[in-house]
């Protein structure tokens, strides 16, 4: 690749869960936009997934020379589902192959027969920790990015304090009992909005002394990468940059790669899904009235039971209003049902809603029919629903998006927060009073758009990035 001779060679290594692949791939894209090389280095699983259903190869020609797509195992049989439930033996598992390969990659410098530079800077997520190892190691800057949201990556890195303060014993009861050991979060933040895995009480449990460990990780990086804006989320920002300081928020990711590409009379649609998107519901969103449909989607890992799809079910159902729903097969937990519950919807579905399997969920929040989004809270669902100025009902399982429902009714008002009940009455009764927050959620739209606009604070910080990146390959720091 002679193209590449003389640009700065960036190695950018997302998390393989389909969040964090889908908003590193944009942020991939702008940086080949500014003439960075990029390996983009993903797990064999998230390789064969993505050369299957996504149109990463045509999507990436047009920036001849600057992209290259590279893979390593993650240490799991294909056929392992990789659902949310699973999340602690898939960290065991790219622990103990993925980091010892990472690792001999880094150090041999093969990335490839067809790239010939040596990687001059690491992007790599904050959770996978050992990057920072092995970029110290090699002598190579590197910059973690989380795709998470910030006022949860805020709460992991206060996990220490948590512990201290005793704010961690067991939370089966008094739920809404204020957390205080979370700086720029007194009167906000309960204990029903920490993450799940906090609610046993046992500061000893892996899932807590995991996402502590790796949040203390990232002042060890030369900067942090934030997928969001400062006019969202600038008070918990200030605190994130105590521990470090060297903060580029440039999101959201996906609205600043538009605005980027519409800037260049660049087409920009494109898909990083993990499954076959279904189209078709466009064509019936079409045929629907402006904001009258609810979209319904729980991401790619939550599983649900048969009882709480139902109750939602029928919670549309009574709202009189027309619904799109997205539910993958294997969105039903398994003890529950052998799956044909899609079916089974289907059929009592026709007069109000559609169901798919998968939708295109940018095209169908963007749509002028959409007026409200029921969600699991995944941080990328959350700023796509915000850019387009869509409210939401929030139904969060694990993670970040317990925290995130609750910022989004009580920060930014541009939800409603169903975290913990699923009753077909409460479903009923947000979807009809939902829509009253279209106002407040068209205005955080507008400060989303200024943000990637040219002199918002995303553009600049972006404008920062990539000269920091050339720098650092330059002066060879």
């Amino acid at each position: 690749m002679a193209e590449q001779q003389g640009l700065p060679h960036l190695l950018i290594f997302p998390l393989p869960l389909q969040g964090p692949v889908n908003s590193m791939l944009k942020l991939a894209e702008l940086l080949c936009l500014s003439g960075i090389y990029i390996t983009f280095l993903v797990t064999d699983h998230v390789h064969s997934r993505l050369l299957r259903f996504t149109d990463i190869q045509t999507r990436f020609s047009r920036y001849p020379g600057r992209f290259r797509l590279d893979s390593i195992s993650d240490g799991l049989p294909e056929d392992h589902p990789r659902l949310g439930h699973q999340l602690m033996e898939m960290f065991h598992a790219w622990e103990t192959v993925t980091k010892p390969l990472f690792r001999r990659m880094m150090t041999s410098g093969d990335l490839g027969p067809d790239s010939r530079s040596p990687v001059t800077c690491i992007i790599a997520d904050g959770i996978l920790g050992f990057t920072i190892d092995v970029a110290k190691e090699i002598g190579v800057p590197v910059i973690c990015i989380r795709t998470i949201s910030p006022c949860c990556l805020w709460i992991f890195c206060c996990l220490p304090k948590l512990i201290q303060a005793g704010e961690l014993r067991s939370q089966e009861t008094d739920l809404d009992a204020l957390v205080s050991s979370v700086p720029g979060m007194e009167g906000i933040l309960r204990r029903r909005d920490l993450p799940t895995f906090c609610r046993p009480g046992n500061s000893a449990d892996p899932m807590i002394q995991l996402f502590s460990r790796e949040s203390q990780q990232i002042s060890r990086a030369n900067g942090l990468i934030l997928n969001t804006f400062e006019d969202l989320e600038g008070p918990l920002l200030s605190h994130i940059r105590k521990l470090c300081p060297n903060l580029y928020t440039i999101g959201p990711l996906h609205l600043h790669l538009k605005t980027r590409l519409a800037a260049e009379s660049i087409s920009t649609a494109s898909s990083a899904s993990f499954r076959k998107e279904d189209k078709s519901c466009l064509a019936w969103l079409d045929k629907q009235e402006p904001k009258s449909v609810i979209y319904v989607s729980f991401g790619s890992l939550a599983t649900a039971s048969k009882d709480q799809i139902m109750e939602i079910w029928h919670g549309l159902v009574n709202s009189g209003k027309r619904f799109l729903w997205a539910i993958r097969g294997d969105s039903v937990a398994e003890h529950d049902c052998k799956g044909g519950i899609a079916a089974e919807l289907r059929q009592g579905t026709a007069e109000k809603g559609c169901i798919v399997d998968w939708a295109p969920q940018e095209e169908v929040l963007a749509h002028d029919a959409v007026g409200a989004f029921l969600t699991h809270c995944g941080w990328n669902s959350i700023l796509e629903s915000i850019c387009e100025g869509v409210p939401m009902i929030c139904w969060p399982f694990f993670l970040d998006q317990h925290i995130n429902g609750r910022f989004v009714e009580k920060v930014w008002n541009v939800g409603l927060d169903m975290k913990d009940v699923c009753d077909r009455r409460m479903v009923e009764k947000m979807v009809k009073h939902v829509m009253e927050l279209m106002g407040c959620a068209e205005r955080t739209a507008e400060m989303a758009r200024r943000a990637v606009s040219r002199g918002g604070s995303s553009h600049g910080n972006l404008d920062r990035l990539v000269e920091d990146i050339r720098s650092k390959y330059l002066n060879g720091n």
